[in-house]
This record gives structure tokens, sequence and C-alpha cells, in this order.
């Protein structure tokens, strides 16, 4: 009996089967380990928000089916509905505001924590808290009773002079109490900060010192452009969270007096839940809202380049 020829077996066809073999079976642990969160954002952030866009041109209050009429939300948002401008009008107020007087702050109180003073994470610690619990329902009803008309903050004012005020109930004065809450909770942002101060060289201080530079001449010259990539990073962090302000708003102030509080978050709020459970309309809001933090998120990055300071290899 007669073998016919015998194909030769090239090996590199062999290892590279091999190799894929082992590259897949790898990436379906890789993909097996990470499915609890995969499966999570697919069925708790991608399919809620592919529902929310959908409602967004629809008819919908939670009682009936959706009926589908295309843009007529969105032109209702932005041609008759006053109230909305109202809240994006004071919401934008809010964040222009309370953003870079709490980053200001936080980076003030960072650079008075940035040494090495007895008890100083003690300190750090009590700073740290209103952050915790500064959206919570407790602190809310605090801050309420603090600037009522029976007050603490009237009982120490009426000492200096000053006639006692409602400020919660205040159209000129609702806002800054709640921009004084926010502004309070600077705790995160500050820890953010001291931990960026931390890696500065303390060398370049040592050599500007010996240059017969300042403090605040090494604060401007050093300090500040050394510390831009996270004074980028907590702008753009603070900016979005305070789009969505919404509890100090709610339990303080209701959105009052006269809509003087009324942020973008607490009127999507009512729309959804207050009464007429306008879903479509609500969602519609949220989307847009979504577009608004995208687009300052993206301006904020386009302008990083001329103010943030990465250093380099080139730099050493």
């Amino acid at each position: 009996m007669v073998n016919g020829p015998k194909t030769a077996i090239n090996p590199s066809v062999v290892d590279g089967k091999a190799k894929l073999l082992t590259g897949w079976k790898r990436d379906l642990v890789g993909y097996a380990y990470i499915s609890p969160w995969l499966l999570g954002f697919l069925l708790f952030v991608i399919g809620p928000m592919a529902a929310s866009l959908y409602l967004s041109f629809t008819d919908y209050n939670m009682l009936s089916e959706p009926h589908w009429i295309g843009l007529r939300n969105y032109i209702t948002m932005f041609t008759d509905d006053p109230r909305y401008w109202t809240a994006l009008k004071v919401t934008f107020k809010f964040v222009l505001i309370s953003v870079p007087l709490k980053l200001a702050f936080a980076l003030f109180i960072a650079v008075l924590f940035n040494g090495k003073h007895r008890g100083l994470s003690v300190y750090r610690t009590a700073y740290y808290i209103p952050s915790i619990i500064g959206g919570s329902v407790a602190v809310a009803v605090m801050w309420r009773q603090l600037f009522g008309v029976d007050g603490a903050i009237n009982s120490v004012l009426v000492h200096f002079g000053v006639e006692p005020k409602n400020w919660i109930a205040s159209p000129d004065y609702s806002l800054w109490t709640l921009i004084l809450l926010v502004v309070w909770q600077f705790g995160s942002p500050m820890l953010i900060f001291l931990a960026g101060l931390k890696q500065i060289p303390t060398d370049l201080y040592e050599s500007a010192a010996v240059d017969g530079a300042g403090r605040t001449r090494r604060f401007c010259s050093i300090t500040l452009p050394m510390l831009t990539p996270v004074i980028f990073f907590n702008l753009v962090m603070q900016t979005i969270d305070g789009f969505m302000t919404f509890t100090q708003s709610f339990l303080v102030t209701q959105g009052g007096p006269l809509d003087k509080t009324l942020f973008y978050a607490l009127y999507l709020y009512q729309k959804a839940f207050g009464g007429t459970f306008s879903m479509g309309y609500a969602s519609a809001m949220a989307w847009i809202l979504l577009l608004i933090v995208a687009a300052f998120t993206a301006f904020i990055f386009k302008s990083s380049s001329a103010w943030v300071y990465y250093e380099s290899t080139e730099d050493k």
C-alpha cells in the first residue's frame, strides 16, 4: 500500500493558533470577572438612559402608555415655559458663584494645612466632616433654622446692630444662603488640593527663597502653576456637582421665594413627580441638562491647554 505525500505542518501556524486560543481564553476570563459591573452598567445606566431618551419624545405620565409627540417637549421647553428659563438662570448663577468660591476657600484651607503641626490630622478631619453630612436632611433642616428669623445668625448679628431678617424667605438673600451652604462643604476639594500640594518638590520653594521670593511670589510662581492639574480636576467635578444640586433647594427653600432658588434639578423633579407626572417633559429636561454639563466640561477641557501646566521630561 502506497501512502500519499504528507503535508508539512508549519510550526508558526500552530504557535499562532495556540497564542490566539490562549488570548481568547484570557479575554474570556477577564470578561467573566467584570461581568457583574458590566451587567449592572447595561441594566442600570445604559438601559435607563435609552428609555429616558425615548420618553423625552413622548407624552408620558406613568398612568398611561407613552404617546409619541416628537419634538414637542423640547419646543415647549424653550418657547412656552418661563419657569424653565428661570430655573436655568438660577442654576447658572449658582454654579458660576458657588464653584469658584468653594474652590478658592478649599485651596486656602489646604495651604494652611500643608505643614507638619501637632494635631493637624484632627483639624483636617473636622474640616472634612461637612462634605460628608452636608447633603443630609438633618443639615438642611439645621441650616433653615440657623437662617430663620429666630435663628442663631440673627441672634449674633443683632449684637452688631443688624436688623433681624428671614434670610431663607427673602428673595434677595435666599440664594446666597444656599451658596453659603455649598461652600461650607469644601472638605472634598480641600483634601484633593492637599494631596496636590504634597507632590510639589520642596527644593523649588527653597531655591525661590534663596533668590529672595516672598510667600506671595512663591505661591503665584510655584504653587499655582504646579497645582493647575488638580485645580482642573476639582473644577470639572465641582461644576458637574453644581449643576446637579438638588437637596439644598428642595429641603431648605422648596425653590422659593418667587422661584429665586428654583434649581434646574428641582424643577425637573417637580415636573416628574409634582402632580402632573410629566415624565416625558422631565426626560427632555434631563437630556438638555446633560448637553449643558457636557458643553461646560468640554469648554473647561478646551481651555485647559492655556492654563494647565503638566511637568514634562524636558522640564526635568
